[in-house]
């Protein structure tokens, strides 16, 4: 069973590594990612489903060809046929998930990559950013009723909101959505993570961050801020790719994991409680404490009662009230001020 919901209603952090074409071309390397991520603490693996004619044509004009960037000079279709996931490969990946105890998850690029992760068992899909305004893949896709992870780079509110609405309108509502900044790698001050706040109240669905940057500071800003989801390309060193300069080796992987699990508790909100620890150190506050021996009929002056450290007496706010009044008894120098001794004391 897919865990992503299960996981984001109980309050932890879902953890997507993506494999992408950081497998150079190989399965083994593609089983590895998986058995690697998962002992990374991963909750999911995602690949891609797609061929190179269901992304583009084989063409050689100047339309297909990438200009600047991590791909220069690149014709697309070229790309893609590089960088692609065989799709016999791809039963036998979501078998490893299974085996190593983490869920499965592709990216379709058309319907039929969709009805192909359909007759694998695909329990879940990725609408990748660049697939955003393709409005009738993502209602093919959603209308299998399968929860719907929406990467939003380049969405402006109004794309957004139209995939949103793409999936309702087949009756899904098993929608999340992910902050994006589509550059690669991303700069950091293009990233806009604050975004994230104003998409759940505009939204009204769980959000995460799909990341493209270098290290782990993005994921655990998102986290500390609201993310319940964090994607994150992972590539094995010494495996060259078409990703893996913007990706993240997997020793580091596992330390933004653990990372981000810990971002998540401290930034828990709404309860004042104290933990146990924090009450033990109640102890050491300020509090009222006789400072000079005290004689009955002494009035409390600001000389003989003072608010200090430990907090055995009762709090310091209480310090204007009982000044000018008058001891009922002897009270030495080092003793606590209760509120008994307060109720007694004689006006």
């Amino acid at each position: 069973m897919f865990t992503l919901f299960d996981k984001i209603n109980s309050g932890k952090v879902y953890v997507i590594a993506e494999m992408s074409a950081n497998h150079g071309g190989s399965i083994d390397n593609a089983l590895e990612i998986v058995r690697r991520a998962a002992k990374a603490g991963a909750d999911c693996v995602k690949i891609q489903t797609y061929t190179a004619d269901s992304l583009t044509i084989d063409c050689d004009n100047e339309y297909f060809k990438i200009k600047g960037g991590l791909w220069d000079g690149y014709k697309l279709y070229n790309l893609y046929t590089d960088a692609g996931t065989p799709w016999e490969w791809q039963a036998r990946i979501k078998e490893e998930c299974e085996k190593c105890g983490v869920d499965f998850l592709s990216t379709p690029f058309d319907p039929t990559a969709v009805d192909f992760l359909e007759s694998i068992g695909c329990e879940a899909y990725k609408i990748a950013s660049f697939e955003l305004v393709d409005i009738p893949l993502i209602e093919y896709t959603a209308s299998k009723g399968k929860p719907m992870i929406i990467s939003c780079g380049m969405g402006s509110i109004d794309e957004i909101q139209d995939a949103v609405d793409a999936c309702r309108r087949v009756g899904n509502d098993k929608i999340v959505l992910l902050k994006c900044c589509s550059e690669y790698p991303a700069n950091w001050e293009d990233m806009h993570i604050g975004n994230i706040l104003d998409m759940k109240q505009r939204f009204h669905v769980p959000i995460g961050l799909s990341d493209h940057s270098g290290g782990s500071i993005a994921d655990i800003v998102a986290v500390a801020i609201g993310a319940c989801v964090i994607e994150k390309h992972v590539k094995l060193d010494g495996v060259k790719s078409a990703d893996s300069e913007f990706s993240m080796s997997i020793e580091d992987f596992a330390k933004m994991v653990s990372d981000v699990r810990t971002a998540k508790i401290i930034s828990r909100s709404n309860d004042y409680s104290l933990s146990e620890k924090e009450m033990s150190s109640t102890i050491f506050r300020r509090s009222l404490f006789a400072v000079k021996d005290i004689y009955p009929g002494d009035n409390f002056t600001s000389e003989n009662i003072r608010s200090i450290r430990p907090g055995y007496g009762i709090k310091p706010k209480y310090l204007k009230k009982i000044l000018g009044k008058s001891a009922d008894r002897m009270i030495k120098r080092g003793e606590p001020i209760t509120m008994e001794i307060v109720e007694k004391s004689i006006r």
